[in-house]
């Protein structure tokens, strides 16, 4: 079992977490990459590195015999397979076993076992692990499931046997629902995961998600590391995780932590594992999953046990035996973690794609960021749709829930992702939510208690935003007109003494159009606009038309700061008598313009992105750009990232509504549907089904009602 080369057959955040462990024990590393991921930082870091196909998974980190292929090319005797892609996928662990190579997992049989949500079950109740009273029997017809799910009692969970991630589960409140449940849940159960298997449980409303990390050693030495609270989730995926639980007593924790030592030895498992557990509001525990391999989370864990876990599986899968016992296993303070995410919660989550071009990671007492995205992004590292759109995780330690808390919402607001929208002001206003700090969140925390909060409302720049902004181009253009090689010893002051006076600027943001008037003169900078009313673009606002006086001085509105510094990414000024620093980037953008939903027609623009509290903000210089005739939405249909096309509804000559859906994309493993941004009819339809497609690109050209009647 001995080995000396670790491939890691994985991506990102996590590929580069298992390198330098296996890199500080004396191990040779490989990195495998997909096209899209040649500049990527797990591949600089490893020894060597092999690409082993195009950019979607399918074509490379799916596919187990390029990987295969790829160690037996570089001389690695051992693969670890991260998490995702084919980290429980039993016959690739198999497959690695027959070529003489060390899976860093455990044995393909108990992969095969806990794989499958009704064996497992099954296998639980045997074992004495106290499981959620259910249906799992063999036959699936759906009479037979519709009579289990009756005598079980409503309200109970339909899941996916094969999988999780909240796929193939239908909640049933109603029998009468259940044929139409039971149908649309094996439907997704079967495109998901290839087995349209379901189980039924009773259905824990309102529970705690509680998981216990296991350890064991190929001797039959088995310990639990303490338990995990995930129960802070959206839609079944986890936001935060902390350990411990504010939930669990001690012995509460010793009993769930047998159950779940008992779990791992009913099938022979070996290396880290995860029992996942519901918990009602009594503290009784239900098992729910067993996860075969390494968990996003696992960084907590290693923070109050002071654990390396993947040195351990590394140590295990080389034949060692466990070096501690249960009895010296021992939690000390408290550990957060959240994952960082590129989407936009203000547009439903919807993921992003785009260049990075800052990343700045916070630092300091008791923070730990893991990261797959370089810092600097003057090489352009790219967000594809290819991947999940989880980009870091920013995880704290404190000697307390509080202090760890405190020292994570800092951590995550000076944690600056700018060209592309993050979810760092959701996770920290879910940080700062009075149920959360009072550790009372449970799994409905976020549907029920938090889904009016401000983070999840669309950005709208607010008056210091658009002045920051207005400053910044006024620097970019003050610094252009003086090239001389003194010019940037200026800089930290920001204007030239010799360049005074005002100037207009148009700037776009959030499909708002802020037409400002600017007056600079030496380190101060004010402003003035008009806001448009809802629903108007700048050609109705009152600069561009004849509103009344008295309108145009109540939608005025005006601001000054003074610069204090200026640096290459950070700005310190005083607005409103406070001294601040706020974090920006800088790009010059030829495209068509994606924050103006297109109305105005793109001639090449400079783009400030600002790191507000509420949120990633980018604004596009529009001064020389003239709008389009139509006022209302787009009447073209733009890919909103990078993806595949699933279906085209619409062809030439169709006419449609402002609103209907005329296409939908898939990207970051979920689909996006494409809607019309006026009536009209199609007069240009540039894809179909299957065509792969670039973030902005033009889809479909709509004729507008209004041109129509022409």
């Amino acid at each position: 079992m001995s080995f000396q080369k670790v491939l890691v057959a994985n991506r990102g955040e996590i590929a580069v977490r298992v390198i330098r462990s296996a890199q500080s024990l004396g191990y040779r590393t490989v990195a495998v990459f997909s096209e899209a991921d040649a500049n990527a930082p797990h591949v600089a870091i490893a020894d060597e590195a092999i690409c082993i196909g195009g950019a979607p998974v399918g074509e490379s980190y799916l596919v187990a015999d390029k990987i295969i292929a790829a160690a037996k090319k570089t001389g690695a005797d051992a693969i670890h397979p991260g998490y995702g892609f084919l980290s429980e996928n039993s016959a690739f662990a198999k497959s690695c076993v027959d070529a003489g190579i060390t899976f860093i997992g455990p044995r393909p049989d108990a992969i095969d076992l806990m794989g499958s949500k009704r064996q497992s079950k099954i296998a639980m109740i045997a074992a004495g692990v106290p499981c959620i009273p259910g249906y799992e029997g063999a036959d699936q017809n759906e009479e037979v499931l519709k009579k289990a799910a009756i005598e079980i009692g409503m309200p109970v969970m339909l899941k996916a046997s094969a999988g999780g991630g909240g796929r193939g589960m239908r909640l049933v409140t109603d029998a009468t629902d259940l044929d139409e449940l039971i149908k649309s849940a094996r439907s997704e159960a079967l495109n998901a995961f290839g087995s349209g298997e379901l189980i039924i449980e009773k259905a824990v409303l309102q529970p705690r998600h509680i998981e216990i990390q296991v350890f064991a050693d190929s001797y039959g030495n088995t310990v639990y590391l303490g338990e995990r609270d995930c129960s802070v989730q959206r839609r079944h995926q986890k936001v935060v995780e902390e350990a411990p639980s504010p939930f669990v007593s001690p012995e509460m924790r010793k009993a769930m932590g047998e159950a779940a030592v008992n779990a791992a030895k009913a099938c022979n498992y070996v290396g880290a594992g995860t029992v996942e557990f519901l918990a009602d509001s009594d503290g009784n525990f239900y098992f729910l999953e067993m996860n075969t391999r390494l968990q996003v989370e696992h960084p907590v864990t290693e923070l109050i046990t002071d654990l390396d876990l993947v040195a351990m599986q590394l140590r295990v899968a080389a034949g060692d035996k466990l070096s501690i016992t249960q009895d010296d296993v021992t939690l000390t303070g408290h550990a957060m973690e959240v994952r960082l995410y590129a989407e936009d919660p203000g547009a439903n989550f919807i993921p992003q794609t785009g260049l990075i071009n800052l990343w700045q990671p916070a630092s300091g007492d008791g923070i730990r960021i893991d990261s797959g995205i370089k810092a600097g992004m003057n090489e352009g590292q790219t967000v594809s749709s290819f991947y999940d759109p989880m980009l870091a995780k920013i995880i704290a330690y404190g000697e307390n829930r509080e202090e760890a808390r405190r020292r994570l919402v800092r951590a995550v607001e000076d944690s600056h992702l700018l060209g592309i929208k993050d979810n760092r002001a959701f996770l920290a206003a879910i940080l700062g939510n009075k149920t959360f700090i009072d550790g009372k969140a449970t799994t409905a925390f976020i549907g029920e208690d938090f889904n009016d909060d401000a983070s999840l409302k669309p950005l709208k720049a607010q008056t210091k935003e658009v002045a920051l902004a207005a400053a910044l181009f006024a620097v970019a253009k003050d610094n252009n007109h003086n090239s001389n090689k003194n010019s940037n010893k200026n800089l930290g002051t920001g204007w030239q003494n010799n360049n005074v006076g005002s100037r207009v600027l148009k700037l776009s943001c959030e499909d708002e159009v802020f037409e400002l008037e600017l007056l600079a003169v030496n380190n101060r900078i004010e402003i003035s606009y008009v806001e448009a009313t809802e629903d108007k673009t700048s050609e109705d606002n009152a600069f561009e038309n004849n509103a009344s006086e008295d309108n145009a001085t109540e939608n005025k509105k005006q601001a000054s700061l003074e610069i204090i510094e200026h640096s290459e990414n950070t700005l310190t000024y005083v607005f409103d008598d406070v001294v601040r620093t706020v974090v920006y980037s800088r790009t010059n953008n030829s495209s068509s313009l994606s924050s103006l939903n297109g109305q105005y027609e793109a001639l090449g623009c400079a783009q400030v992105h600002l790191a507000a509290a509420y949120g990633n903000l980018t604004f596009t210089d529009i001064s020389l750009q003239s709008a389009k005739k139509n006022k209302g939405g787009s009447d073209q249909v733009l890919a909103s990232m990078d993806g595949g096309m699933v279906d085209v509804m619409v062809k030439i000559g169709d006419v449609v509504e402002a609103g209907q859906t005329l296409a939908v994309l898939e990207a970051m493993k979920m689909e996006h549907p494409l809607k019309a941004g006026v009536a009209g009819t199609i007069s240009e339809v540039l894809v179909q089904a299957g065509d792969q497609v670039k973030g902005r690109q033009k889809l479909i050209q709509i004729l507008a009602v209004n041109e129509n009647a022409e």
